[in-house]
């Protein structure tokens, strides 16, 4: 036991050590990355021998955190919220089978997009896939309910979603931690086969069994320590706040609240608390992150009531809530007493100085330029997205991970000449390998840029699943050997780079191009500590 001042990622981290944690299972994404990387550093996680590397992606991950919760251990998978959609056909169906040993699944939501391509709330995530969900309003919270949240789910026999937020997974506050517990011993569920074999008439029974389950969990939040009424004598308005908007609240009332305030960090909603306030309260106002989840909820319980948040324009659709926006929204004038200069500019992010992936798309551009607009570049999600901006503008979309082998695919069956994708080798083996099989199995038209620097770079350099091996993967899903062809991107190597991009354009049928330099950021980090 101890005092700390954590993350909100490493409050997690360290809470499932603490709590008899055996394994994590995760894939990087912003802003989920720490969760893991704090245990993979932790000397006691690492006395301890808990399960630690990396996994390809958010499904295999999940799985594999199933896996570890079947032999009786308690499990902690970590992902950012896009990843839950990875995952979620494992997610959706772990609600069906129930789980031996506690597992924790942690979803990292991005409002305001700070890194991720959409700001989707997994609220709706639990709520479709009717489990418990925890969404804690500060650090201390975060370890609490993991630490507590293990014994949970052994209790009730399901995983619970652990919601957190861009703000709070990187910002610090104090963690008192609590003693620690040993490690589960390993036993098998007795009932596994009739709970793990989800054949329809099987499922059918475990669906019933998860709808009975309902009435539980909502009593659990009912009488959670995480769900609090706050009454106070002004009822011409009731406040609900949900997970870090509580903090929100709480900065415009330093002196205590003077409407009542329901503070929801644990899920399903709590009816009878809810009930209450609209009992008692003329109007409410709900502060969440995210989506109006919690607000349209509201509208079933009760009486007729109005209700102010993000659907009525109170409060913005998108972006994160700040304590400003909610002052606003209570009505209080707010001052701004920091504001940006115009004569400071924005500086948009660009490709390191000496990356590989600049002088891939130096070579990539020339060649493209030559077939006058007809050639489309179906990009990725990682470092070398950032071609799509100056001085690149070297490609066309970027939609999901995996998605650029495919979109390149589906666009070559529609007659788009030449039709490339660009790929990073940790994204490839994540969720490009599939697609690079269905053009294998047609023979699509398509040239594929593998371009490799050798570590999952966007997300601070984690290891990269296919690093050494990218050939020899692509070779086994059925590529042409002599269409699988290694680049050294260096500007003294600029002209072949061209060739070989040429002549796999002109090829008909799948070729694999893999332009192989070091991450300059990673190599730099490792000759640093080499100096040690």
């Amino acid at each position: 036991m101890g005092k700390h001042l954590f993350l909100g990622d490493e409050a997690v981290a360290q809470a499932a050590i603490d709590a008899g944690l055996s394994g994590v299972y995760a894939y990087p994404g912003t802003p989920s990355t720490e969760i893991t990387e704090y245990i993979q550093t932790s000397p006691l996680a690492g006395e301890r021998g808990i399960h630690s590397r990396w996994s390809t992606n958010e499904k295999t991950a999940m799985e594999e955190a199933l896996g570890m919760s079947y032999a009786g251990k308690r499990v902690l998978c970590c992902m950012k919220h896009v990843g839950l959609n990875v995952a979620a056909d494992c997610f959706m169906n772990i609600a069906m089978s129930g789980i031996n040993g506690g597992m924790i699944i942690v979803t990292a939501d991005d409002p305001s997009m700070h890194s991720s391509q959409n700001e989707q709330d997994n609220r709706v995530y639990g709520n479709f896939a009717m489990l418990p969900m925890l969404e804690p309003s500060n650090q201390q919270e975060a370890y609490d309910m993991v630490y507590n949240g293990f014994e949970l789910s052994e209790k009730l026999g399901y995983p619970i979603l652990l919601r957190i937020t861009t703000r709070m997974a990187h910002s610090r506050s104090g963690v008192v931690t609590r003693p620690l517990k040993a490690e589960n011993a390993m036993h098998t569920p007795e009932d596994g086969r009739s709970r793990f074999i989800l054949l329809p008439a099987l499922a059918r029974k475990r669906f019933r069994v998860l709808l009975d389950a309902q009435q539980t969990f909502v009593k659990l939040s009912e009488d959670s320590p995480y769900n609090t009424y706050f009454d106070a004598p002004d009822k011409r308005l009731g406040i609900v706040t949900a997970g870090i908007a509580f903090n929100y609240l709480s900065e415009n009332y330093p002196g205590g609240f003077e409407h009542p305030v329901l503070k929801i960090t644990q899920y399903p909603l709590p009816v009878r608390l809810a009930v209450k306030l609209i009992g008692e309260c003329d109007e409410l106002l709900v502060l969440e992150e995210g989506f109006p989840i919690v607000e349209k909820q509201l509208n079933f319980y009760g009486k007729r009531i109005t209700i102010h948040g993000r659907l009525d324009g109170t409060l913005k659709r998108d972006g994160e809530l700040t304590p400003d926006e909610v002052g606003r929204a209570l009505g209080r004038q707010i001052t701004s007493y920091y504001a940006v200069p115009e004569v400071v500019e924005q500086r948009p992010p660009a490709l390191c100085q000496g990356c590989g992936h600049r002088d891939m798309y130096e070579a990539l551009n020339e060649v493209v330029a030559e077939y006058k607009g007809a050639a489309k570049v179906f990009s990725d999600i990682g470092c070398y997205t950032l071609g799509a901006l100056p001085p690149f503008r070297a490609i066309d979309s970027c939609i999901d991970m995996g998605a650029s082998i495919t979109m390149a695919k589906g666009a070559s069956d529609a007659g788009i000449f030449p039709a490339l994708a660009v790929i990073g080798d940790s994204t490839f083996t994540h969720s490009g390998m599939t697609g690079l099989l269905d053009c294998v199995n047609e023979n699509s038209n398509v040239t594929i840029i593998i371009s490799d620097n050798e570590t999952t770079a966007m997300t601070g350099g984690q290891d990269s699943a296919g690093t050494g091996r990218l050939a020899a993967i692509c070779a086994g899903i059925g590529v042409a050997p002599a269409h699988i062809r290694a680049m050294i991107p260096l500007k003294k190597n600029f002209e072949e780079m061209k060739t070989i991009i040429r002549e796999e354009i002109e090829y008909k049928g799948v070729s694999v191009l893999i332009p192989c330099r070091e991450c300059i950021q990673t190599l730099s980090r490792k000759k640093k500590e080499s100096k040690k």
